[in-house]
């Protein structure tokens, strides 16, 4: 099961080469809506997916952080909260959560390091969705030492872009942002 699978992430792992060789579901929302729990249970249940790979999220670039700090927060938080507790109690063995480096104090030195994580204050702009990012992450390390059977991971990629970006003058994330304006001004 990958969710988000209409966005960037999720539709390059529902495109890549290797994805034919699984059964992959990617249900739209109105399918499997991530911020109500039961929903969610009946559909893994239903299902029976043998991985998750949880790619849905609010997502958006600077401005769109700053403009909505409670949606960022709460529906990021609900969602993880929702796909990871409903897959502990089906008992799915195996869950990749994605994340961001947006979770690492502002000030961090790179390289970063999995363990600079909640040492320093976080990015104002984003610290909302980074605190949803930083619970999710703990509730997969807490399910995981709690049941060592439940193999459940998170990646923190950084600064991601590419096949099927955001190039939303509105929404977009930097790279993405960046690339269209060199774009736009070559062009014209």
């Amino acid at each position: 099961l990958v969710t988000g699978g209409s966005g960037m992430v999720g539709r390059n792992i529902i495109d890549h080469n290797e994805s034919n060789n699984y059964k992959i579901l990617s249900p739209k929302i109105s399918n499997l809506n991530l911020l109500n729990y039961k929903n969610i249970e009946n559909f893994i249940s239903d299902n029976r997916p043998d991985i998750i790979i949880h790619t849905a999220g609010v997502v958006g670039g600077i401005q769109a952080n700053i403009d909505n700090p409670t949606k960022f927060l709460v529906e990021n938080l609900q969602m993880g909260i929702n796909i990871l507790t409903a897959s502990k109690k089906m008992n799915v063995k195996n869950f990749i959560n994605l994340s961001s480096s947006c979770m690492y104090p502002r000030n961090s030195n790179i390289p970063l390091s999995e363990d600079k994580i909640l040492t320093g204050e976080l990015e104002p702009t984003n610290e909302g969705y980074a605190l949803a990012k930083i619970s999710t992450t703990k509730l997969c390390e807490y399910i995981n030492s709690e049941d060592n059977s439940l193999l459940y991971k998170t990646i923190i990629p950084c600064n991601l872009y590419g096949k099927y970006d955001n190039f939303s003058n509105n929404s977009s994330h930097m790279i993405p942002a960046v690339i269209k304006k060199i774009y736009e001004a070559k062009k014209n």
